[in-house]
């Protein structure tokens, strides 16, 4: 069956978020222009949300009301007598001259408004219920549309909320939707589609498919989120460099501390262009991300206070923070060099890469790996990340805020056993990308299969615990 597309007029005062919900609810951050200037949308742009490819809700950004209670001066001027019908007069208006230059704007609104099925009314309920917003909903009233009003800044300590659900209450509009444009709640998104669909039930259909397609669709962004993180922990775990020589450590640590960098650099640019969102919308003191890198050092005994993860055992001391170091000295007597011969000779039944280093390993060679405090801290910063960007709407002109509270999900992250499937991960580099001539074999992809599922099921409980607070 095919769905009929239902048009929207999204309308209010000036700068009071029309064009900000458009970009919350397409993910558009290029949608349309955001700005503090008055006035700043002048002509009606339109944008659509896509279901399957089709163009199931159309979306119509209006300039602001700037001059309402003019205009219902002029349209009860027009009015005849109280027989007339007020569409007959919006018409009459818009026929007339003063629809082409004093009340250019609010005409272009009402002419929208009458070729579209509903209205989004936004209000800013920082502002006081004054005059214009009361004539604004009276001409509203006359237009013959169902009209959901939106309560945009609800979560503003100068929110008036309250006032101004009792007054909509007072002029008879009942489906009121609280909706915070730069702070996304699935929830609400998911309220304002429904309020839409108790007005106009012949929508019911399009609507249902619009609720379906938006669970839908945030299921399949968790879902490759946290699939592009445990790409990133595998890489990491499994990573190691051997070094030759103890007068060689120093560069290989540095090599290694930037190879992971850089790695976990791809991590975050993948997730933000996931998102749909760009580097710049960030700071290093609040995400802390400048052009996609973290202002926090990876390395740094700070991070790990930050993140509350403990020190691992294992870590290495002085300057190798962050690093585990495994060696086996050399100076083998000659009956211990015979003794490795026959050793080698026997591992030839063993794997090639296990049996090299251990061949390594018997030479005095150094390895150099990530420890289990970083791979932690790995996890929770991206794990953070996600989360922002979730919540994050695409009007959004402030800077990110990370959320500093723990969640039960990512508990296990801070203590002192990783996720199995890592330790394996670790045992096997030739999982790991960042390896020379590696990555592509049938265990890294259920190694990474099975990490991905781990996570996702952090989000899975955390969504539960948002809906029920």
């Amino acid at each position: 069956m095919k769905l009929a597309p239902l048009k929207v007029a999204v309308v209010g005062h000036t700068n009071t978020g029309k064009t900000s919900l458009l970009r919350t609810l397409t993910r558009d951050i290029s949608f349309g222009e955001v700005s503090n200037r008055p006035a700043t949308t002048r002509h009606v742009e339109g944008t659509a949300l896509l279901i399957n490819g089709a163009p199931l809700v159309e979306l119509y950004d209006t300039p602001g009301l700037e001059d309402s209670i003019g205009l219902l001066e002029h349209l009860e001027s027009l009015r005849q007598d109280r027989h007339t019908d007020w569409i007959e007069v919006i018409q009459q208006f818009l026929a007339g001259p003063l629809a082409h230059n004093r009340f250019e704007q609010e005409a272009k609104v009402l002419r929208q408004i009458l070729a579209d099925d509903v209205v989004l009314y936004v209000i800013d309920v920082r502002d006081r219920v004054l005059g214009k917003h009361r004539d604004e909903l009276e001409i509203l009233g006359r237009t013959a549309k169902p009209v959901v009003p939106v309560l945009n800044f609800v979560a503003s300590p100068e929110a008036k909320t309250q006032r101004w659900r009792e007054h909509l209450a007072r002029v008879n509009m009942h489906a009121v939707v609280e909706f915070d444009f730069v702070v996304v709640n699935e929830y609400g998104e998911k309220q304002l589609f429904e309020k839409i669909r108790t007005l106009l039930d012949r929508f019911r259909p399009t609507l249902d498919a619009v609720i379906a397609d938006r669970v839908r669709l945030r299921a399949n962004l968790v879902r490759a989120s946290v699939d592009l993180l445990a790409d990133l922990l595998i890489d990491v775990a499994g990573y190691l460099v051997i070094v030759p020589a103890d007068d060689q450590q120093a560069a290989a640590i540095e090599q290694l501390r930037e190879v992971v960098r850089k790695r976990e650099l791809q991590c975050v640019q993948a997730l933000l262009e996931l998102h749909r969102f760009r580097s710049d919308d960030y700071t290093a003191q609040e995400l802390p991300i400048v052009d996609g890198y973290w202002g926090l050092d990876l390395f740094s005994p700070e991070s790990l206070k930050q993140f509350g993860v403990r020190a691992s055992s294992a870590a290495a001391v002085g300057g190798t923070t962050g690093l585990a170091v495994d060696a086996m000295t050399g100076g083998l007597s000659l009956g211990a060099a015979a003794a490795l011969g026959a050793t080698l000779g026997a591992l030839a039944s063993f794997s090639h890469s296990h049996g090299k280093r251990l061949k390594d390993r018997f030479k005095g060679f150094t390895e150099l790996r990530i420890d289990d405090g970083t791979l932690r801290i790995l996890a929770l910063r991206q794990l953070d990340l996600i989360r922002a960007l979730l919540q994050r709407g695409h009007a959004s002109q402030e800077k990110i805020q990370l959320n500093a509270r723990a969640l039960e999900a990512d508990k296990k992250w801070k203590g002192w056993r990783l996720p199995e499937v890592l330790n394996k991960a670790k045992a096997n580099p030739g999982w790991s990308r960042l390896n020379e001539g590696t990555g592509s074999t049938t265990g890294r992809l259920a190694a990474k299969d099975k990490l991905t599922k781990i996570l996702e099921a952090g989000f899975t409980e955390g969504s539960s615990a948002t809906k029920n607070s």
